[in-house]
């Protein structure tokens, strides 16, 4: 199956990236010992899950791939980290490229509808107290996702804010000359907490925060629509807005892999339109 199969699903040159990514398929004995299905079919009928929004029941069968197949091997490659490196491998390529501007990073929240309940919903205070679960994204100055993280509906957005900071600060790679430190915070009142301010400091990282009561977070809209954007782009795709998912790690792996769609669709307009 050539890459151009599926180049209306898959960007081009994105398998190239996954496949070192996935773990060795195996041979089933229940099947007579068969093989899996290729890989790449797989990956692209991920893909396609994310992007339709479709159950996995309906996958068209040009796939070849009954339900359980594409649930098992999903689970096997979310288990394996396979989109969270995904995401990352592709941030390391803008990096390369000198694509990411860290000189503001952009960190907000978007509600999400659970039609089926689950792990980390909750009633949603903007939603008529339906069950819901919280996007949270950090993104660079342009809106690339940086970090991408999910909670309960009803909790606080500031109680979010170390893990997303610290999962940026985690892809440090000294060895091959990374560095993802931000220079400066930007958030709306909603993050508005001394300590909160107090620690980002304590990371180096400068903090603008629109404080309660004192300035309108629209004063900080020159800089924040970029990652409102983001958020436009990942609820764009269907599988994740509104979710079906009850296991929040499912969610999340879906959100990972829309995180890194997001990126290198950038990456490749990017690049070919000879900026680099």
């Amino acid at each position: 199956m050539g890459q151009g199969t599926w180049s209306w699903i898959v960007p081009d040159g994105l398998w190239e990236i996954a496949k070192p990514l996935i773990p060795p398929s195996k041979v089933r004995p229940q099947d007579g010992g068969t093989r899996d299905r290729p890989d790449e079919t797989l990956f692209v009928a991920i893909i396609y899950l994310l992007v339709s929004g479709c159950a996995r029941r309906a996958l068209p069968p040009c796939f070849g791939i009954s339900k359980s197949t594409a649930h098992r091997r999903f689970l096997v490659w979310s288990r394996a980290g396979v989109w969270g490196r995904l995401h990352r491998a592709v941030l390391d390529r803008l990096a390369e490229k000198d694509l990411l501007d860290l000189s503001r990073v952009l960190l907000d929240t978007a509600h999400v509808r659970a039609k089926k309940g689950g792990e980390l919903t909750g009633p949603s205070p903007v939603d008529r107290g339906k069950p819901g679960s919280k996007m949270h994204i950090l993104s660079d100055r342009s809106g690339l996702p940086l970090v991408v993280g999910i909670s309960r509906d009803n909790t606080q957005d500031c109680q979010g804010l170390k893990a997303m900071v610290a999962g940026l600060r985690s892809r440090h790679d000294p060895d091959r000359g990374r560095y993802y430190k931000p220079r400066k915070l930007h958030a709306d009142k909603a993050y508005d907490q001394p300590d909160l301010r107090k620690w980002v400091r304590g990371k180096r990282i400068g903090v603008r925060i629109a404080r309660k009561g004192i300035e309108s977070s629209e004063r900080l809209g020159r800089h924040r629509w970029a990652v409102e954007r983001t958020m436009s782009w990942l609820t764009g795709y269907r599988r994740l807005s509104p979710h079906y998912e009850r296991r929040p790690r499912n969610y999340l792996a879906f959100l990972g892999l829309a995180a890194a769609l997001c990126c290198y669709k950038r990456y490749i307009r990017l690049t070919t339109q000879g900026t680099v």
